[in-house]
């Protein structure tokens, strides 16, 4: 009797251990460790890079987002040559579900897409001396603390619209250097990004004005004469309703093509540009 009972607690000791050892170690198991290890894996926005000193690194900033077709013509050519972009973009242009898409992919699609502040009209739908004025400070300021909310952007890179000023942790440039609003984002922890180049639109026409050969020569010569704000490192602006043609998607395929031949060429989101790296 006793050696019937010592094997039955042993039989059943076994089964124990073995379903023990089933559920710590199973197919479901191993799969959710990798989810969790890939989730854990993926950068978030503004985690910090390490600058190559013999690199250039290129910010391609696209603004007033969502635009379509020319913002998903964008946002294609950049997905399909594997470049990283930041979209500046703006909350009164999201309307309907189609544009909330757009923006809910771009905002998905960190690290190659950074989704950034454009302010929620846009200035007041372009009526730069009002949305500046000092009158309007407080209005401005809560119009960017809108588009935040409602586009749900990670983080705090604003674009003024139509003005290129620049400010970070207290050093503030540019035409709005001395503006209430410009030193009200500043000190509420936000970075201003400017631009370095620009590439236009036509005058009355949806279309880009610069050539891609004269583009691509202004930007080999601001980096050859240091011409840019910070060393190494170039803010471009367009803007993504000059690419709804065919003709035009193609010459920006072109422009990427051309500077990934070059081996130093870098491109990035603006969460790492130094002076918004810079704590």
């Amino acid at each position: 009797m006793n050696l019937l009972k010592m094997i039955a607690n042993t039989g059943l000791s076994v089964l124990v251990f073995a379903a023990a050892t089933g559920c710590n170690n199973g197919p479901s198991s191993d799969k959710k460790a990798d989810s969790a290890n890939a989730a854990s894996a993926k950068p978030t926005p503004g985690t910090p890079i390490k600058y190559d000193s013999s690199k250039r690194y290129i910010y391609l900033t696209w603004d007033d987002s969502p635009q379509p077709p020319g913002t998903v013509n964008c946002k294609n050519i950049f997905k399909e040559e594997n470049i990283k972009v930041t979209f500046f973009s703006v909350g009164f242009n999201q309307v309907g579900p189609q544009k909330k898409r757009l923006i809910d992919s771009i905002r998905a699609g960190y690290p190659q897409f950074l989704l950034a502040n454009h302010s929620f009209t846009h200035g007041f739908r372009d009526k730069y001396g009002t949305f500046y004025s000092p009158a309007m400070t407080d209005s401005a300021f809560n119009d960017f603390i809108k588009n935040e909310r409602d586009l749900k952007i990670p983080v705090k890179i604003i674009r003024l619209p139509g003005n290129n000023t620049w400010a970070s942790n207290g050093v503030i440039e540019g035409q709005k250097k001395d503006n209430a609003l410009v030193k009200k984002l500043d000190a509420a922890g936000y970075k201003i990004i400017g631009w370095d180049l620009e590439w236009h639109q036509q005058a009355k026409a949806k279309a880009p004005k610069e050539s891609v050969n004269e583009i691509l020569a202004t930007i080999n010569n601001m980096f050859d004469n240091e011409g840019t704000r910070e060393a190494r490192s170039i803010v471009i602006l367009s803007h993504d309703r000059l690419f709804e043609k065919q003709q035009y998607a193609d010459s920006l395929r072109r422009f990427i093509t051309e500077l990934k031949k070059d081996p130093r060429n870098v491109f990035e989101t603006l969460d790492h540009y130094p002076t918004v790296q810079k704590k």
